[in-house]
């Protein structure tokens, strides 16, 4: 709708020019809001504030020369009124938005999809929780901003190849295999001292049952520097696939998964730290190789190379992210957890030293998720190593619920996951209240065919009986998706399309408790018909953006 109105005082723009009355030297940006207080009108704009000093006139002077020329233009609008210092406030008439509605049709679900990207490509990394143990509540929580971003951009016109970074090098691993070897010599007798810094929980159990039903008891007797690389690669690809199925089960599928030990095949992570010290970002000190990203606003230098020779995790994200700018990446996304604050300044250092572009290196951090039961806080972990896993939740509340929960606040603020609403049938659970909205209107559809009525071919449909305020406010709504959208896509902010939606169903659930859909004047039936179909189609288009259903019934 705004790009219309921009349009709408470009034209006028010209016409003032032609005219003579402006001589537009420069062309400022076209700034159209709504305002506020509605008796203002629908739409307003400061364009002849931000031409006063090159036009070198009284603000007001330039807003009557648009006004003047906008009042002959053609169209839909009903009035133009100059307020204050020059603001442009345009009032349209209800055939604007009632023409708007017939785009809602053409295009369906399509609704909404812009070409902001361009066809850029954009690799967006989410989840990558390392293959120590099971997804908890707060990969979930990633997990369904990353999934849901990467649906947003594609429909904003971006081609999103999404991908998990799978941390399978280091200690954190031969941990993992040790833990499972201690808990599989544990199955046949053997009185182990487990130690308390290697993985407590009841998984390490399972993965150790798993290796005694693939291998019996033939590595029992066999020394543990023989058997760990076998426990080790073991343990990492159960639980992996653990991981996989969950997600899978979650909704949540990626485009690739990438191996931290295959940046270490040949010699590339040498070529790299190699060509970080030729430009002179890298340097020793105390036997070890440190990366200048003080250079780049860090508070401190980073170590890449240990004393020991060992290479930091830090090293292998410097190689992982010079391979994420080969491939031809025109954007970066990392979503991470919120424990990552301090690692985000020392990537965009190390970005900046590969040569890519930091306005298209982005960095989101998911906060933390308590989980609440009767209106207690839940603990999410216990000494013995146990927490909460994503799969828990989701079998308790579902995944619709879930999903919803996890993205209707933003992702940088702490959420307090209540369990006990996310499984109530009413509408103060906003996942219920939305699919409720699109079951009712798919029960309005049939009552309407039992009675005969059936949607004809738009141009049949008489939209001007369609002007009840309430049924005009739904309308406008509506036609603000694409907005929504294009703006959620520009900021990377997901949460605003659930907040819309709640917007959406409420002012839905307000026009129906007040007006009747299927009534006896077949006309104004079908209009209203009409008007609800295109609502059922920007709520299915919505919740499949969050990945949640859209029933029929409930």
């Amino acid at each position: 709708m705004k790009e219309t109105i921009r349009n709408l005082i470009a034209e006028a723009l010209d016409k003032a020019r032609d005219a003579g009355q402006l001589d537009l030297n420069c062309s400022p940006e076209i700034v159209v809001e709504e305002p506020r207080d509605k008796k203002m009108g629908d739409f307003s704009t400061t364009i002849a504030m931000a031409l006063a000093k090159t036009e070198k006139k009284n603000p007001r002077v330039i807003a009557e020369a648009i006004a003047g020329n906008m009042k002959t233009t053609d169209g839909d609008l009903a009035g133009v009124e100059i307020a204050g210092p020059g603001f442009i406030n345009l009032k349209m008439e209800p055939s604007f938005y009632l023409n708007g509605l017939l785009e809602v049709a053409k295009r369906g679900t399509g609704f909404g999809n812009c070409d902001l990207g361009k066809n850029q490509k954009v690799l967006l990394e989410f989840v990558s929780a390392n293959p120590t143990g099971p997804l908890h509540v707060g990969h979930g929580r990633g997990a369904a901003v990353g999934d849901m971003l990467g649906a947003l951009l594609k429909k904003a016109g971006y081609e999103v190849f999404k991908e998990y970074y799978v941390n399978d090098v280091g200690n954190q691993m031969n941990t993992l295999g040790r833990s499972t070897w201690l808990r599989y010599q544990e199955l046949y007798g053997k009185n182990i001292d487990f130690p308390g810094d290697h993985y407590q929980g009841e998984y390490i159990n399972d993965v150790a049952r798993s290796v005694q039903e693939e291998k019996g008891d033939s590595l029992l007797e066999k020394a543990e520097d023989e058997v760990l690389p076998y426990f080790r690669e073991f343990s990492a690809r159960y639980i992996l696939d653990g991981i996989k199925e969950h997600l899978q089960a979650f909704r949540v599928e990626f485009n690739g998964w990438f191996s931290e030990e295959s940046l270490y095949e040949g010699d590339s992570v040498d070529r790299i730290i190699d060509g970080l010290k030729d430009k002179g970002y890298v340097y020793e000190k105390d036997g070890a190789v440190w990366l200048k990203t003080t250079d780049f606003n860090d508070e401190k230098d980073r170590v890449v190379v240990k004393q020991s020779g060992d290479r930091t995790y830090f090293c292998s994200d410097i190689a992982y992210h010079q391979n994420k700018i080969k491939r031809g990446f025109d954007k970066i996304i990392n979503i991470w957890g919120a424990d990552h604050h301090g690692y985000v300044a020392r990537m965009q250092a190390v970005v900046k030293t590969l040569g890519f572009d930091l306005e298209n290196f982005h960095t989101l951090l998911v906060q933390f998720v308590a989980l609440k039961r009767g209106g207690e806080k839940v603990a999410m972990s216990t000494r013995s190593g146990e927490f909460i896993t994503l799969d828990e939740v989701v079998r308790e509340v579902g995944v619709d619920a879930t999903r919803f929960f996890f993205l209707m606040r933003s992702s940088d603020s702490h959420l307090d996951f209540d369990m006990d609403l996310a499984k109530k049938e009413t509408p103060e659970n906003p996942v219920f209240y939305i699919q409720y909205a699109h079951a009712r209107i798919c029960s309005i559809f049939r009552t309407a065919e039992e009675q005969g009525f059936a949607l004809p071919d738009v141009s049949k449909i008489k939209l001007s009986r369609i002007k009840e305020k309430e049924e005009l406010d739904l309308v406008k709504k509506i036609l603000a998706y694409p907005e929504v959208i294009q703006k959620s896509a520009e900021a990377l902010e997901v949460h605003r399309v659930s907040f819309y939606l709640q917007e959406l169903v409420g002012q839905f659930h307000s026009y129906y408790n007040k007006h009747r859909i299927v009534t006896d004047d077949k006309e104004l039936t079908l209009a209203r018909l009409f008007l609800v179909d295109c609502l059922r189609t920007l709520i299915r288009s919505g919740l499949g953006l969050l990945g949640v259903s859209a029933p029929e019934k409930m």
